[in-house]
Order: structure tokens, then C-alpha cells, then sequence
């Protein structure tokens, strides 16, 4: 994300659903509810693994390191856990057809037209959260309730966990419940990092965004309650500290579980002005310029902010070989990993794991210029995975592909950075990534901040001309 004159970047089998009503307004009852504890995780995914054995049964997850690695989390980011892991296969233009049923559309265009390919690890269900946090999750289950009736709208009476680890029968009252999910995902309820962006243009890796991330989980405050959740999912606070034209450049906002209550703000301090501003129009598909116009404001993350653009359509679960367990990034330079057509294969594992499918199609009356979006979120940590979107004409214009980390201390894996490849133009931009270089080898810290500094009259008081 970059902050300057021109530029600010507010980050910015169907057998497993179980019922909650035909319309989805009904809340779920005790016995649903009681399946976390049984035949789903306490976040909702199945715990058994396949029949063919390829995806392995959920076991409780990464919650120490394993034997034999050490790790000092205040002074390193976090190794590959699973570095001795031997490679399964690679799939590339010459097995494509063998293992295309597996790839989503995307992921095989980047194959046949560029020469991407996938390299595949074992299946290692490492995702696990904090016990009060399962707590959460289970009594969410009969809390929850959709705002004006509609998911699509918002949500009111869940905290602390994804709001929906059960789904409702309702095909698109299940798809908005799951892009819920996907944006109160857990990320600690604090957390502070640095990180980079790199777009690729014509072949070459351009530097354009360094800074200081912090983050209030306001939904994951561990003392709270949703008597008093003000729906706000997250505040940010985004310090630029290169390149030096953005330099000293801030921004500042929020994301929000109720936008027709509380819309999404953002504010910015822009380098120079010792001024800050609201900053209103960054949402939905306004271009993000910083990246040459790879993403808009809501594909940050794979998808970004309110929902009410479009119907949400839960096509089903499936199998699918999607980016896990990628903590290898963090331990690599990250000039070197962006070639000139993709982010460079030989850093990202991937791993075959159930995923809910979920088509975006443009609800009646609105807009956007990605008129189709499909979605593939992973059951365990509830993150979108992959992202393919077309525009209204059916062509295909961009394909996202998100990568997750493993942090045992919280425990928790999480969302780590994103890889979005511009269909039209040829070029990629990543965003949100910590490598092995200064200073964005920078631990991440998952320790209170000041709460203060997650203020607009904070920002502002600091600011200097």
C-alpha cells in the first residue's frame, strides 16, 4: 500500500452444510452447534480426512513447534516448519489435463500461456486458534443474526470468532456468510509487521510500497463481548517508509462487519502536508494506482470490505490444490522471487485441501467492473485462496492467489501476502509481504499496542509539515 499525492492503499461436498432455515434468517440450534465438538473442528471444517487419504484428518493443528526446529519469535520470523517435507509432484503444461480437475481456471491459464507451474507438498492441516476463540466460535452459532434479513447486507450478534462455521441452507445466504468468514478471519487480536509490494511490469520488479503495519483486532479482543462490538472487524495504521517519494506518508482505517450501519472510513496523512484527510472513495472497484491499476480497493485480500454489490452463491466444497503452509517466503530475499512473468514457483508450496466455492455475480442495480468473481476459501482457516474475475464481457481479468503462514504462538495460520496477475496488461503486482530482507525481515508481533494510536486525532497531532 502506498500513501502520497495521488496514491493511499487502505489494505487494504456439499455434505458438510448443515441447516439453519431455507431462508437463512433462523438462528441454529443446540444440536448443530454441538457438531464442533464432533464431527466438524470447533471452526467449522470437517475433521475427517478423505476417503482416498490425500487430505489427513484435522488433529488440533501446528499449536507448538515441532521437534527439532527452534524459533525465537521476538527476534525472527517464523521458519518452514515442514522444510524436510519430500515433494509429491509438480504440475506444469505436460500433466496439466491429469490434474486440471484440481486447479482452478486461473491457475491453469498461468500455466498454459506463461509457463507457470505448481509444486505439491503433503496435506498438513496446521490451522488451530486460541480456546476462547472456539468458544466464541460455537456460541456464535446461535447469536448471529443477518442485518434487514440479508447476509448480503451485514451482520449483527457475533464476536470473537467467524461468525458462520455453520452454514445455512440457502445457497446465497451461505456464500455472503463465508466472504464473511473470510474478512473476520483471525489474525491475533493485535499485530504489528513490515512489509513490502512489488509490481512487475514488462519484466521488471518495482518496488512500490514499504511500511509499518498495525493492526487492533477490534472484533478479537479477548475481554469482549458483541453487547459491546461496534462491528468494526479491524483498525489499521499503515507508516510509509519507502520508497522515499511516499516516505512519511500514513494512513488509517477500518473495516466493518455492518457497512449499512457503520460504512468502511479510511483517513490519510500525506507526505509533506502534515494534514490529514478522510479519504471516502477508496472502496469498492476504485483503482489502486499504486499498483498500476493490477487491483482495486476491494480485491485487497482476495476480497476487501462491504458485500452488498453483489449475490454471494455457495456452489458446493471441493478439492483443490491452493497455496499453504508458505512460511519458506519468509526466508527468502524478496527481489529474486519476482521473475518476470509470476512470483517465483519454487518458493510457494502448495497442498490439496477442501475448499467452499463461491460465485460473485453482480446483484440488480449495481456495478463494478469485475462483473464475475469466483472464490475458493479454504474450509479450515476460512482465508480466500483463489480468486479468478471477469469483467462483463466474460473475459478474464485478473487471478489472485493468497498465501497463509504459520505462527504456533498464537497459534494460528494466517493470512501472509497476495500474488494478483493482471490478465489484460501482463503484469503482477504482490502485496503484504515480509521476506528474509531488511527491514522487512522485521518479526511479526502479535503484543498490545497503544490503543490510542489507532485514533485520526493521533495521526494528526503527530503529523509535521
Amino acid at each position: 500500500m502506498i500513501v502520497n499525492r495521488r496514491k493511499f492503499g487502505l489494505m487494504a461436498g456439499c455434505s458438510a452444510l448443515a441447516l439453519i432455515g431455507s431462508t437463512g434468517r433462523a438462528r441454529a440450534d443446540v444440536s448443530n452447534a454441538a457438531s464442533l465438538a464432533t464431527t466438524l473442528t470447533p471452526f467449522g471444517a470437517e475433521r475427517a480426512g478423505n476417503a482416498a487419504g490425500t487430505i489427513p484428518a484435522w488433529t488440533g493443528g501446528l499449536t507448538q513447534v515441532p521437534a527439532g526446529v527452534t524459533w525465537a519469535p521476538d527476534s525472527s520470523l517464523p521458519p518452514d516448519f515442514f522444510a524436510s517435507d519430500a515433494m509429491l509432484y509438480k504440475v506444469d503444461t505436460s500433466n496439466l489435463s491429469q490434474y486440471g480437475s484440481l486447479l482452478s481456471d486461473g491457475v491453469q491459464m498461468l500455466i498454459k500461456n506463461k509457463g507457470f507451474y505448481i509444486n505439491v507438498y503433503p496435506t498438513r492441516r496446521t490451522h488451530a486458534l486460541p480456546q476462547w476463540v472456539y468458544d466464541n466460535v460455537a456460541s456464535n452459532v446461535t447469536r448471529v443474526t443477518p442485518e434487514g434479513g440479508d447476509y448480503r447486507l451485514g451482520f449483527n450478534g457475533a464476536y470473537g470468532g467467524i461468525p458462520f462455521p455453520i452454514l445455512s441452507s440457502d445457497p446465497l445466504q451461505a456464500g455472503a456468510q463465508l466472504l464473511w468468514n473470510h474478512e473476520a478471519r483471525f489474525t491475533g487480536s493485535w499485530q504489528d509487521q513490515n512489509v513490502c509490494g512489488y509490481t512487475v511490469e514488462n519484466g521488471v520488479p518495482i518496488l512500490v510500497s514499504g511500511q509499518e503495519n498495525q493492526y487492533k483486532a477490534d472484533y478479537y479482543q479477548r475481554d469482549g463481548n458483541p453487547a459491546g462490538f461496534d462491528h468494526r472487524f479491524y483498525t489499521v495504521l499503515l507508516r510509509q517508509f519507502a520508497p522515499s517519494t511516499v516516505a512519511g506518508g500514513e494512513a488509517l482505517g477500518f473495516i466493518s462487519a455492518n457497512p449499512t450501519v457503520l460504512p468502511n472510513n479510511s483517513w490519510a496523512l500525506l507526505q509533506g502536508q502534515g494534514r490529514v484527510r478522510k479519504t471516502p472513495n477508496l472502496v469498492f472497484d476504485t483503482p489502486s494506482s499504486y499498483v498500476d491499476a493490477i487491483s482495486n480497493y476491494d480485491e485487497i485480500f482476495g476480497f476487501n470490505g462491504a458485500l452488498y454489490k453483489y449475490d454471494w452463491k455457495l456452489l458446493g466444497k471441493r478439492e483443490m490444490l491452493i497455496p499453504y503452509n508458505n512460511n519458506k517466503i519468509f526466508s527468502l530475499a524478496a527481489p529474486p522471487l519476482h521473475k518476470p512473468d509470476f512470483f517465483d514457483p519454487e518458493a510457494v508450496r502448495w497442498e490439496l485441501h477442501r475448499v467452499w466455492q463461491v460465485e460473485a455475480t453482480l446483484h440488480e442495480g449495481e456495478r463494478n467492473v469485475l462483473a464475475r468473481r469466483m472464490m475458493y476459501l479454504d474450509e479450515d482457516t476460512s482465508i480466500i485462496a483463489l480468486v479468478d474475475s471477469w469483467d462483463s464481457a466474460g473475459n478474464m481479468m485478473r487471478i489472485h492467489q493468497n498465501f497463509n503462514a504459520n505462527f504456533p504462538n498464537l497459534p494460528g495460520t494466517i493470512y501472509m501476502n497476495t500474488i494478483t496477475y493482471s490478465i489484460p496488461t501482463g503484469n503482477y503486482v504482490s502485496n503484504n509481504g515480509s521476506y528474509a530482507n531488511t527491514p522487512f525481515n522485521k518479526p511479526w508481533s502479535f503484543k498490545p499496542l497503544p490503543e490510542s494510536s489507532f485514533l485520526p486525532q493521533t495521526m494528526a497531532a503527530s503529523s509535521s509539515y
